[in-house]
This record gives C-alpha cells, structure tokens and sequence, in this order.
C-alpha cells in the first residue's frame, strides 16, 4: 500500500524569496502621465485626484456618499507601464498606510479607469490575507466613451504559459468565475501548484486585468494582460504581501511574456461559467 504524504506548505518559499530576478522581464517605467492631473470618479461619488511627476504621484482622496474614509492627501512614488495606445497600468504603495497598494488602468482615450486598492491584514477561515477592492471610475478631466470596465469570463478554458525571466516559468489554467489554478514550470517554487481565487475584468477588447488572492502564502497580484495575440501575450503585474518576517510587507513589479497552449470547451450543460 502506498501511504500518500500530505504537502508541507510551511516550507514553500516566502514572497521576499521569490522577488530576486522574478522582474527581469518588466517593461521601463513610463513617464507619459508627468505633468498630468487625472481625477477618478466613482458611482459612489468617491474622487481621486492624481498628479504626476516623473516619478511621483500626489493624490487627494475625496469621500464619496456614506464614505466614513477621511480627505487625505499624500504623495508616493510610483512605476507605470504602457500597456496599449493610451492605456496605462499604474502602481503604487501607500507608505503612510503600509498595508494598502493601488493599481490604476488608465484607459485616456475612453476616460475611464479601473482602480484595485489591496489590503494586508489577517487570514480568516475563508479569507485571504489580501484583499481586494474593485472600482471603475471616469476620468474628471477627459470625455468618456465606450463602456466601463466589467468582470469577464473570457479567460476561462485558457491555458496560459508566463515567463517571467530565463529562470521563472508558470502556467495558468483559468477554471472558473471565482477559481484559477497556477503551477511553477522553472524556477524556486518548481513543482508546486495550487488552486486560488480571482478576479478578472475586461478593460478594452482582448486586454484583462487579473488579480488573484493567495491562501498559502500571505500575499495577492494585480496584473493587466493583453491576449489579443495567443502566441505573444504580454503581462505588467505587482505581487504585494507579507514579508519572511511577518512582520512587514513585500512589493515589487514585475513582467512576463505569454503564450496560449491550450483551450478547454465544456459542453453547456457543465460549462464553469454558466
């Protein structure tokens, strides 16, 4: 009889271990946004002003209806990549809230964006560590056109490869509205894999941002990805979480570049996403 070993998940490797090498694909920082003020409004009446330098970004939280949240302004430094014509991926960490980072899409030919601000706090039964708040807004000072940004089911029957250096290799296989599982073809984390939650939204035809919650380590990932081309797709992504210590927080950007290997159509009747 062979007696089937459980996966000691207290060994795998801590987020600051896996961040060493893992941006070697990362695009350069863009500086198109410098000398710009761009002002998120959401349904809720929440606004966001942003001004950007090179390298800098001061925003001005204004509280929408009901919003208990203080005004409060701040500036933080900030990396953005250009992920198509006029649309960019914004990231930044509030230091003077360490436990939160923000992810901007910044669609200027539609004026409008998507924010995801995630929060470090605690693991619970059915919580993750990291949490994710979504918000599609218009940009104050464009038009808007088009259609704002939406959850999708797109992705779902994909299998996706990621490379994110010579050395670190994943695949994805995206299975439902709620769940992904992930896999390390190269690199430290080799041969392990699991199954987490996501979130998927469509931002322009063929262009995603997906953001997943791990449970095992401590952490969660914004990422904006363009599969308009199955044999060259392209990621920018943040992984933000806890560090080694647990007593601080880890965040870095990163890149990949991707390819479709496979795509899974169930019949309707067992279709994950119906």
């Amino acid at each position: 009889m062979t007696t089937l070993t459980p996966t000691d998940t207290t060994t795998w490797l801590p987020l600051d271990g896996l961040a060493p090498g893992f941006g070697a694909n990362k695009a350069p920082h863009s500086t198109a946004l410098a000398g710009r003020t761009l002002t998120t409004v959401d349904d809720h009446g929440v606004r966001v002003a942003h001004t950007f330098t090179e390298h800098t970004v001061t925003w001005a939280y204004g509280p929408g209806a009901g919003d208990a949240a203080a005004a409060a302004p701040a500036t933080d430094d900030y990396e953005a990549f250009e992920v198509d014509d006029e649309l960019t991926f914004v990231q930044f960490h509030r230091h003077a809230r360490p436990n939160e980072a923000v992810s901007l899409v910044l669609d200027l030919r539609a004026g409008r964006a998507l924010s995801v601000v995630q929060t470090l706090g605690d693991a619970a039964p059915g919580r993750t560590a990291v949490q994710q708040a979504f918000a599609a807004s218009v940009i104050e000072e464009l038009e808007t056109s088009g259609r704002p940004a939406a959850p999708t089911i797109s992705l779902i029957g994909r299998r996706v490869m990621w490379v994110y250096s010579t050395e670190h290799a994943y695949e994805h296989v995206y299975l439902s509205p709620q769940w992904y599982t992930w896999q390390c073809l190269a690199g430290p984390e080799r041969g392990l894999a699991d199954t987490d939650e996501h979130t998927t939204f469509e931002v322009r035809p063929g262009i995603h941002v997906f953001a997943w919650r791990e449970k095992v380590i401590p952490c969660g990932s914004v990422t904006i990805a363009d599969h308009r081309d199955a044999r060259a797709i392209r990621s920018h992504g943040v992984l933000f979480g806890e560090n080694e210590m647990g007593d601080g927080w880890t965040h870095f950007t990163f890149g990949a570049h991707g390819r479709l290997v496979s795509t899974t159509v169930h019949p309707d009747e067992y279709d994950p996403a119906r």
